[in-house]
């Protein structure tokens, strides 16, 4: 009789138990990453009061079954659906993050590494990962500082902002290439002042330059030759970084003669008297005796003028001749010396100058010695006071050639050639040694661009880095860290305002043989025990058998209401039953004790 009062209190124990169980799923029905627990019943033991007999052969009677009496029941297990995904919820927090699979977080709280599948996390004023609600620091993979890349060593905080991460250095510029239509048509080229290109680049300590290139057609048939020459370089305030005409003609090209005929004529009012260059008002302007000894000129009308530097002089000069392109372009205009005895024997040839050596005075060859500028208006020697013929140009860079048939790139002379190409495509800007920048030498390849018709419109362009995904040797400014990433390996990358991205670590995992046997902790942690396999300090690539992270996501509690609501049911009628057990059994009793009145 007091067996079923025993076996009806384990019965209420062990479905009190099951409901405690039950009551921890739904109260952890919102927890993020909360892995529901379940639990199985199991007979507690029983009394034997016969044992099991066999057969008898020699008495042909049968074997009898043993004859037990349970003593009522037990917990068998509580299992964990550690395994069992939970759905998704979204934050739009990067930091949060989902594991899709069977892996774990690791986390650290400075002595003990433990695991979770909790995956709100957020940077902390050190600049760790660590998790939002204890603060435990997140484990992973550093970078190698020599490779970039991951070094899968034993897992570590991951400082994700420390100082070093937090910019990103400058490099300085060596790539860059042309592209787009340089249309023959186009009045830009054609003009005096040429098509103008700007290539923007970067020196060593990240400031920004800007060279400026100038394209001119050359006079053939075909029109399908252009001077490519540097006009000047700028740093980011405007400011033009000074070159002496060694240092330019060191930094792009070779001094070439380009054909572009043309005439140069003074302008209405203007005259030359005795070398001095004078405005119809008579102010004096220029003085070929000051330029030619390089230093200011002050003028004696009027007489209150102040000094004019050899610069304004040839400034002046060029604009009294009515020229609207740069200086530098005027002066560089050829002028053909005729022979003083061209029918000499043997023939003396025709000896050629420029503009320049007009003004200073200079280029003697055989007996035919350049004109002074103002001489050929005075004398009128082989000209009339309209002005004179010019032949071409003198510039220092280079020519660029396309197919007259197709307007496809053709070559570059003076150029340098591409590794490991036949076609001379690529210029080099020689930047050494150039004004205050920390410049490195730059190659720019032209192969891209293109002369064919665009209905007058030229796009030639230029770009800095290589012409390929990575823009290999742009070049780039400081960048400050502006954002961070994580991919679905578990990648952190820093975003920066120069617009590069940088590797600052990956989060690492931990997968166990039977996850299962994780012993649950406070705050969502897990720790490893002797069932569910051992850590071995190091952790796994998530991606390693296809699972991975989400990020702006959290896992939700796997708890299904449904089941739980159902489970409750069944284990308070379980509970009733049993009751009832305890009740009957007592009235039993109640019954025997009232045998004797």
């Amino acid at each position: 009789m007091m067996r079923s009062l025993f076996a009806g209190v384990s019965g209420l124990k062990a479905h009190q138990t099951r409901m405690d169980v039950i009551g921890n799923n739904i109260a952890n029905v919102n927890t993020v990453a909360y892995k529901s627990s379940s639990m199985t019943f199991a007979a507690l033991m029983s009394q034997t009061t016969q044992r099991a007999s066999g057969a008898n052969a020699s008495t042909g009677t049968g074997g009898v079954n043993p004859r037990q009496i349970g003593l009522g029941v037990k917990t068998s297990a509580i299992n964990v659906n550690i395994t069992g995904q939970g759905a998704s919820q979204s934050t739009g927090n990067p930091f949060d993050i989902m594991i899709t699979g069977e892996n774990f977080f690791i986390v650290n709280n400075g002595q003990e590494n433990y695991f979770t599948r909790d995956g709100s996390f957020y940077v902390d004023g050190a600049g760790n990962l660590a998790m939002t609600s204890i603060g435990y620091s997140v484990m992973g993979w550093q970078v190698d500082e020599e490779t970039g890349a991951i070094k899968k060593d034993s897992v570590s905080a991951l400082r994700i902002m420390n100082t070093a991460n937090m910019n990103y250095p400058p490099e300085a510029t060596t790539q860059g290439y042309m592209s787009g239509i340089l249309d023959k048509l186009d009045t830009d080229v054609t003009s005096s002042s040429g098509k103008v290109v700007n290539f923007q680049f970067y020196d060593d300590l990240g400031y920004s330059y800007n060279a400026k290139f100038v394209f001119k057609q050359s006079e053939t048939d075909a029109k399908n030759e252009y001077s490519l020459e540097l006009d000047k370089i700028t740093d980011s305030d405007g400011k033009e970084v000074e070159m002496t005409a060694e240092q330019k003609a060191a930094v792009f090209g070779q001094t070439q003669t380009q054909a572009q005929s043309g005439r140069v004529a003074l302008g209405k009012g203007y005259k030359w008297e005795n070398g001095v260059l004078k405005d119809a008002d008579g102010k004096e302007l220029a003085s070929l005796t000051a330029i030619q000894g390089d230093t200011a000129y002050k003028p004696t009308n009027p007489a209150d003028a102040e000094e004019i530097s050899v610069e304004q002089q040839l400034d002046n000069i060029a604009k009294a001749y009515g020229y609207k392109g740069s200086t530098e372009d005027f002066l560089s205009k050829i002028y053909e010396v005729t022979p003083a005895n061209p029918d000499a024997t043997p023939p003396v040839e025709a000896v050629t100058c420029t503009i320049r050596d007009m003004i200073y005075g200079e280029n003697d060859s055989n007996n035919a010695k350049a004109p002074t500028l103002d001489s050929l208006v005075n004398t009128g020697t082989g000209t009339t006071d309209e002005g004179f013929e010019t032949t071409g140009r003198e510039f220092t860079g280079v020519i660029v050639k396309y197919n007259a048939k197709n307007g496809t790139f053709e070559r570059v002379e003076g150029g340098k050639v591409a590794e490991g190409g036949d076609v001379p495509s690529v210029i080099t800007l020689n930047l050494s040694g150039i004004g205050n920048g920390n410049f490195k030498d730059i190659d720019i390849d032209l192969s891209s661009t293109t002369n064919v018709d665009n209905k007058g419109t030229s796009t030639i362009g230029a770009t800095n880095g290589a012409d390929d995904e990575f823009s290999t040797g742009s070049g780039r400014r400081n960048g400050v860290l502006k954002g961070l990433s994580v991919q679905q390996n578990g990648m952190i990358y820093g975003t920066y305002d120069n617009g590069m991205t940088k590797l600052l670590g990956q989060i690492a995992t931990a997968k166990f043989a039977n996850a299962s046997g994780l012993e649950k902790l406070a705050d969502n942690l897990y720790a490893a025990t002797l069932n569910s396999g051992s850590f071995d300090g190091i952790g796994v690539d998530i991606t390693a058998e296809g699972d991975y992270m989400s990020t702006g996501q959290l896992e939700m509690s796997n708890v299904d209401l449904s089941s739980e609501f159902t489970e409750m049911i069944t284990t308070q009628r379980g509970f009733q039953a049993n009751s009832r057990i305890i009740t009957v059994s007592d009235t039993l009793l109640e019954e025997l004790t009232n045998l004797k009145r």
